[in-house]
């Protein structure tokens, strides 16, 4: 099948202006908008399925590529969650009529979190939220704080770590200025309000995520409906055929509420 040729939308300013691609489908109801994992991008397994059930269902459904990932292009290791925070922000603000459904995957759930935030009080408060082994604060409690002091000190005195990938033979940059400007945006410690449904799946063979820190996301959800599913032998990915179907039930679910 011909793959869509994305859109383009202009973002940032000065030297940090850049074009994110992203593609839609229309459709009706709250639209869903997918916010992809740490490097992953808008055509992966689980964005294809998801694009797949919003066809089906005529539900209205966007996703893109932040700055440095996919389509989108760039350097990687220019850019920080603030700019993918704001990467999302503007697409909601330019291509949602109608409260969205965010669904985030791993990286995307902690920017799905911090979009609720910034988003909550106005018209375009989400509606809904499904969060896939979402990796909340990764930046300090999945990197640095797991990081040996050997790694830590290249980070400070470089700038930069090339970390070897598990999911590509490309190693991933690790910048100082992404594990600094993470730390403007933690969520643990507090309560985390997002004012709408959330369902959480969950791998509980999760290498890069582990289930305990869904948990720990729940506890902090405790104003909000939450609904968390775990999924025994399921890993980072979840993207085997039974796990998709999860996902699309819960974003049926709540989509639908």
């Amino acid at each position: 099948m011909e793959q869509p040729a994305p859109q383009w939308l202009d973002v940032g300013n000065g030297a940090d202006g850049r074009r994110i691609a992203f593609l839609e489908q229309p459709g009706t109801g709250h639209p869903v908008v997918w916010l992809g994992g740490f490097r992953s991008d808008m055509r992966a397994t689980k964005a294809d399925a998801l694009a797949q059930w919003a066809s089906r269902s005529g539900r209205a459904f966007l996703r893109f590529d932040y700055s440095g990932h996919g389509e989108t292009g760039g350097d990687f290791g220019r850019w920080t969650l603030s700019h993918w925070l704001e990467d999302t922000l503007a697409v909601i603000a330019a291509r949602c009529a109608a409260p969205p459904v965010l669904v985030g995957s791993s990286m995307g759930g902690w920017i799905a979190l911090l979009a609720a935030r910034r988003l909550r009080g106005t018209a375009l408060a989400p509606a809904g939220m499904v969060l896939i082994a979402p990796a909340v604060d990764f930046s300090e409690e999945l990197m640095w704080a797991q990081m040996p002091t050997a790694i830590r000190e290249t980070i400070l005195r470089d700038g930069v770590w090339q970390r070897p990938s598990a999911y590509s033979p490309e190693p991933t940059p690790i910048t100082r200025a992404l594990i600094e400007d993470g730390r403007s945006h933690l969520l643990f410690g507090g309560e985390i309000k997002t004012g709408c449904p959330v369902h959480i799946l969950q791998g509980m063979q999760d290498p890069d995520v582990p289930w305990q820190h869904a948990i720990k996301l729940v506890e902090h959800l405790s104003g909000d409906p939450v609904t968390l599913t775990l999924i025994k032998d399921g890993d980072h990915r979840l993207s085997t055929p039974l796990d998709i179907a999860k996902l699309q039930a819960a974003v049926a679910e709540i989509a639908t509420a």
